[in-house]
């Protein structure tokens, strides 16, 4: 096999995470999945012709207000997603679920993920009942994934600002972009990015609107209007070692962009499965595969070789047998 295709983000609903987070219809993103199965993810990732799947879960995340419960949840989802890769190794990787904002319910899925149950990286949500990644409180926990080296998937949540769901458009429009921004910020202002080197951090959505604002985060370093600036340095030394992923962010313009503003080393396919109808992330899919903005290498890091330098055991599903 000439190189492997690799989703990172890809998410799961196994039944028992449905149940404990729709009850009052809390519908991830305001779009209401198909209820999902295991043999239906297998057959989307034949069908889009998509060789391995990093799988996670989505918005709401595991802690729905009390810690106990969240540390209960968050470690029945990495059992599960340990399962699926155990059985399917050729097929799935996982992303382990942390119960923020609960400092030592995390701190204890981390070392339970990496040691016992040997996931591929962590994902958590941008922020965690209004309290962003950065902010101080979480410090002990960017220390692991540091220690570690972790891969720290971050994917958006709705939005803490009640003004945001008066407009009667779904969280995933515009919301979801913006809390992926704040998120971003936030590191990179707090210097977590700066006290963090060795962790890999993934962004989706192409980062929200990052891209887009990287020439006003410039603009706001030179003013030197946030302390902190001399242990921090650049925004724009920061944006190469973050990975941005594709999910609703393929079109030509966006590669474009990424290109001129991050590099595209960095970039990685996801399909946000199965929120998007499929039609859409298998038209993404073959958007990527097509089109003339990538040259060849850029092409091969994107579908997957990117995300074997992010995970490296995916570098050996690679090798023909």
């Amino acid at each position: 096999r000439m190189s492997l295709s690799v989703d990172l983000h890809h998410h799961v609903i196994p039944e028992f995470y449905w149940d404990a987070t729709n009850e009052d219809g809390n519908v991830a993103g305001g779009i209401n999945p198909p209820r999902w199965s295991l043999d239906g993810a297998i057959a989307y990732l034949d069908e889009a012709r998509i060789d391995v799947a990093i799988a996670s879960i989505s918005t709401p995340g595991v802690h729905l207000g009390d810690d106990a419960a969240a540390g209960i949840l968050a470690r029945r989802v990495n059992e599960y997603l340990a399962d699926i890769k155990r059985d399917r190794p050729d097929r799935f990787g996982a992303f382990a679920a942390l119960p923020l904002p609960d400092v030592e319910g995390s701190l204890d899925q981390i070392a339970y993920a990496f040691d016992v149950l040997e996931l591929d990286g962590v994902s958590v949500m941008t922020n965690a009942g209004g309290s962003y990644l950065g902010d101080s409180r979480f410090d002990p926990i960017f220390a692991e994934l540091q220690r570690r080296a972790a891969v720290v998937f971050v994917h958006p949540i709705a939005s803490p600002d009640p003004i945001a769901h008066t407009l009667g458009l779904p969280d995933t429009l515009l919301d979801y972009p913006v809390d992926t921004s704040r998120a971003i910020a936030k590191l990179h202002y707090s210097n977590t990015f700066t006290r963090t080197p060795d962790v890999k951090y993934v962004f989706v959505h192409a980062g929200g609107t990052i891209p887009y604002l990287a020439s006003r985060f410039a603009i706001v370093d030179q003013m030197d209007v946030i302390p902190g600036a001399q242990e921090r340095g650049a925004f724009a030394d920061v944006l190469p070692r973050l990975y941005w992923d594709t999910a609703s962010a393929f079109s030509d313009p966006v590669l474009h962009m990424l290109r001129s503003v991050t590099g595209l080393d960095n970039v990685v396919f996801g399909t946000d499965y199965p929120y998007p109808h499929d039609a859409i992330s298998i038209g993404g899919l073959r958007q990527l595969k097509g089109t003339a903005e990538l040259d060849d290498r850029e092409r091969r890091g994107i579908l997957g070789g990117s995300a074997a330098r992010l995970i490296p055991r995916l570098a050996r599903l690679e090798s023909p047998l």
